[in-house]
């Protein structure tokens, strides 16, 4: 459509000129240029607003992003839950080392899971600046009885708005505030991805209740692990024999009343990271989850 109107307008236009240059001899002249001069200070000055704004917005962005990085590095734990009147929230406080906050960013979306030690809830969420927004989430269906309170709190908290302050450190923290209702401050510890500088295998290992003198030194007790392979329906395929295993599983403890099977991540050490407390050999252990407990006979 303006290229039409620059076409029709442009006879009028030049007759237009001719009667002004006749009149007026080269005025016209000086006038086009003023006008181009002030037309391209215009255009000068939006595009230097344009340059501004964009800038702003990448620099915002920037920041939003390294704090989104930040965030998915630890593994967040309660320390300290008030309201707004600044009197302890004691349904999570009394359970704090069990509520548990952890960031994720997956193929360009986030997501925040958050638990008392029973459910895991989780839902994606949105930051602007420091302004975390979050609206509904799924949940798995365990009965938690104690921590139904405990649990139907820390949801309800989380969601809407809060605004996160992050205090880095060896050991960071991340105040959360939220409007009018309360402040969580969370506590954070490096995910063993960012530990290790790498990404886990998952692996599957039976835990034996019993275990073992480590080789020949009768003072020290080796786990009796065992490989175990299953299909993508979930199906056991495979098992390899008992063996003792030196060194430990970064947050399992030995249950010796019941054989289990873990869930594990195995990450393979760096020439950086070659020496860790607790590793074994070339790899360190790091546990997901139990997914099979039984008595031992």
């Amino acid at each position: 459509m303006k290229s039409f109107l620059k076409l029709a307008l442009l006879p009028s236009l030049l007759a237009t000129s001719m009667a002004l240059s006749a009149c007026s001899g080269n005025s016209t002249t000086n006038d086009t240029q003023v006008g181009e001069q002030t037309t391209d200070a215009t255009d000068k000055s939006v595009q230097t607003e344009q340059i501004a704004e964009t800038a702003s917005i990448a620099d915002k962005m920037s920041a939003e992003e390294q704090m989104i990085d930040n965030l998915v590095r630890y593994r967040w734990t309660l320390a300290t839950a008030a309201d707004s009147n600044n009197q302890p929230l004691t349904s999570l406080l009394d359970i704090k080392d069990q509520v548990t906050l952890n960031f994720n960013h997956r193929q360009g979306q986030n997501t925040v899971s958050y638990s008392v030690g029973c459910n895991m809830m989780s839902a994606a969420y949105q930051l602007q600046g420091h302004t975390m927004l979050i609206d509904g989430s799924m949940s798995t269906k365990m009965l938690c009885e104690d921590l139904n309170q405990a649990e139907d709190e820390l949801n309800k908290l989380m969601q809407g708005e809060s605004q996160l302050s992050l205090a880095e450190s060896t050991l960071p923290m991340l105040t959360q505030v939220i409007n009018e209702a309360a402040t969580l401050v969370w506590q954070g510890v490096l995910t063993p991805q960012a530990k290790y500088n790498t990404k886990g295998k998952t692996i599957f290992w039976a835990v034996s209740s019993e275990t073992k003198p480590c080789g020949s030194d009768d003072t020290q007790s080796c786990l009796q692990v065992k490989p175990i392979t299953y299909d993508d329906q979930g199906i056991e395929t495979s098992e390899g024999e008992w063996t003792e295993f030196v060194g430990t599983i970064d947050g399992y403890q030995h249950d010796a009343e019941h054989d289990q099977v873990l869930r594990l991540q195995r990450y393979k050490l760096d020439s950086n990271n070659a020496v860790v407390e607790g590793s074994a050999g070339e790899y360190a252990y790091v546990l997901d989850t139990v997914i099979e407990s039984a008595v031992a006979e």
